[in-house]
């Protein structure tokens, strides 16, 4: 028999027992979709068949062993899909917000040499940083606390940070 007559008489079993092949994979999987999807499937699978395809004994057996594969196949797409984002959220329920020890010691390091930087600034663009960056104060604000002009202190401002990047490490 060739192949497409096999695909013949497997196309005239399947458009006969589609139905009941719903509702056995339905059965099987406990959900509508994936036997829906399984079912179309394996409408693809054998309307374009191989040349390799194997000789049938059973053909209804056959049609009903290709959908079952298929949907397992489908489950186990699915559940992998679901797989993760549960677990990441199942994770972020018990993740504490709080910085790592590790985290928590890299950050008070980086704050002693910010400290340490700042304090080898000249006091003028000190302040200016901390008024701009602390105290979120305009650049006329800031001029009219130290009794200088708003571009003295954009000239301040770019002095200390480029001063602070200067003194900080860089491996980070």
């Amino acid at each position: 028999m060739a192949a497409s007559s096999k695909a013949d008489d497997l196309a005239g079993i399947y458009l006969r027992e589609w139905r009941s092949l719903l509702s056995i994979l339905r059965c099987r999987t406990g959900s509508v979709d994936i036997a829906e999807e399984a079912v179309q499937e394996t409408w693809l699978r054998i309307a374009s068949p191989s040349e390799t395809t194997p000789a049938i004994l059973d053909r209804h057996a056959y049609l009903l062993r290709i959908a079952g594969n298929i949907a397992i196949d489908l489950i186990r797409r699915e559940g992998r899909r679901a797989a993760v984002p549960l677990s990441e959220a199942v994770l972020a329920t018990f993740a504490d917000p709080a910085p790592s020890p590790e985290a928590h010691a890299i950050d008070r390091d980086e704050l002693r040499a910010l400290v340490r930087a700042l304090a080898l600034l000249p006091p003028k663009p000190r302040q200016a940083l901390l008024m701009a960056r602390c105290d979120q104060l305009t650049h006329a604000e800031i001029a009219d606390r130290l009794g200088v002009s708003s571009s003295m202190v954009a000239k301040y401002l770019v002095q200390a940070l480029r001063h602070c990047r200067d003194h900080l490490p860089r491996d980070r």
